[in-house]
């Protein structure tokens, strides 16, 4: 359905733009008679090709002369997520550090990409069990780049990691590696766009999508914004205990607009080689942090450990025949799961607004060129962090990417 929708956009885009053309000085038709679309899309190739040509210094990049390129990509992309808080025993006077990391599967995919120039569209089909939905596209000119990026996916791995201390002290260390009973759903979209001050002679796109050839080294100066939104899910009974620890909080969401200011730089140690580097250091200008908070009917015995007298379970009043809410968890061995008339609901949520949070955008890319053929290497790297309280959240997005084309 994504692809049939980009062709359309495709399609729809040349057309126009043929019209447009003919409308300012295109081909000459008889009175009357308006431009097929053929020759629609003949002039469209004819404005492309002037002006990928005129837009730079050729004896820093070359444009090829066959124009249409048709590259087979292998891509790989994981997402990882830090969570980390601090769980506050005042009556022992004792608190625990704990981290829990999850690792999903690395979405892998393998895919065609068949263009004009720039220009053009992608289909790939995943490779990877239980790795999500990802989806991605992007689009790199002389003076501009864009990328969007979007996953989702729920993972039950996980690393436990805490540290406990009593009036002041440490007492124990811990590391545990288990699945959960009930995944975490995480969801993260990912824009970007930026410009290049040196697009003359610095090519973001021969590095990244091989539509120019870098024949001399040149860097450049680059401005970019950033607009990323992700949510974190793992508000299910089963997961009473993590939300516990995370004080009631079971779903997070983050929206974050970032700027940056950074460079990047074409070395061509000989010809048909280029490798890129590119670093920009950004600062979110909007950062909105909403917290879900929930409430169970069983909790951690900390303290209360009897569980006599509290009857059933009443889902309307929320509460026991005793008139409790919470019931201390009886722990059974070998049991791994809250009993069935254990429940969890939201009682409230609460949007935080801060400045100043600093992230990282860095890229690597390298390719080959030789006769009609090129292959190249591309990878990216993305941190955001987002703190509430004595809670944060590291997530880091990478993907990396190869590639074996041929122009026609």
């Amino acid at each position: 359905m994504i692809g049939r929708i980009i062709i359309c956009c495709l399609l729809f885009s040349l057309n126009a733009a043929g019209q447009e053309l003919d409308s300012i000085g295109g081909k000459d038709h008889p009175q009357g008679s308006a431009p097929t679309f053929l020759e629609q899309l003949h002039q469209v190739q004819l404005y492309l090709d002037s002006a990928a040509r005129r837009k730079v210094d050729q004896r820093y990049i070359e444009v090829p002369e066959k124009p249409w390129r048709v590259i087979m990509r292998y891509k790989a992309n994981t997402v990882d997520v830090d969570y980390s808080s601090t769980f506050e025993v005042s009556e022992t006077n004792s608190h625990i550090d704990w981290n829990l990391c999850f690792e999903p599967p690395t979405a892998t995919s393998i895919g065609f990409w068949v263009g004009y120039r720039g220009t053009g569209v992608s289909f790939s089909k995943s490779l990877t069990k239980n790795a999500g939905r990802y989806f991605s596209f992007s689009s790199t000119g002389a003076k501009y780049g864009f990328n969007f990026r979007y996953r989702r996916f729920n993972t039950k791995t996980t690393t436990f990691t805490s540290t406990s201390y009593r009036d002041g002290k440490q007492i124990a260390e811990d590391e545990i590696k288990d699945d959960l009973v009930s995944p975490v759903w995480i969801r993260s979209a990912y824009i970007n766009g930026y410009y290049v001050f040196n697009g003359r002679r610095y090519s973001q796109a021969a590095a990244y999508n091989q539509s120019v050839i870098q024949r001399r080294s040149a860097g450049s100066f680059l401005v970019g914004a950033t607009w990323y939104q992700s949510s974190f899910d793992y508000s299910d009974i089963q997961n009473a205990m993590f939300m516990e620890f995370a004080k009631n909080v079971g779903r997070i969401k983050l929206h974050q607009a970032n700027i940056g200011f950074g460079y990047g730089y074409n070395l061509v140690p000989f010809r048909g080689l280029v490798i890129n580097a590119m670093a920009m250091p950004t600062l979110s200008v909007y950062n909105r942090v909403k917290t879900y908070q929930y409430d169970f009917n069983y909790v951690l015995p900390l303290y209360e450990t009897s569980t006599e007298g509290y009857g059933t379970w009443n889902s309307e009043t929320k509460t026991w025949s005793n008139g409790k809410v919470h019931k201390p968890l009886s722990y059974v061995e070998n049991a791994d799961q809250y009993p069935d008339d254990a429940e969890c609901w939201q009682t409230g949520s609460e949007a935080e607004y801060s400045w100043l949070h600093f992230n990282l955008d860095l890229r690597l890319g390298i390719a080959y060129n030789w006769k009609n053929y090129f292959i190249g290497l591309q990878a990216q790297y993305n941190k955001f962090t987002y703190k509430k309280d004595q809670s944060k959240v590291n997530l880091f997005d990478a993907y990396a990417r190869w590639s074996l084309g041929i122009r026609l």
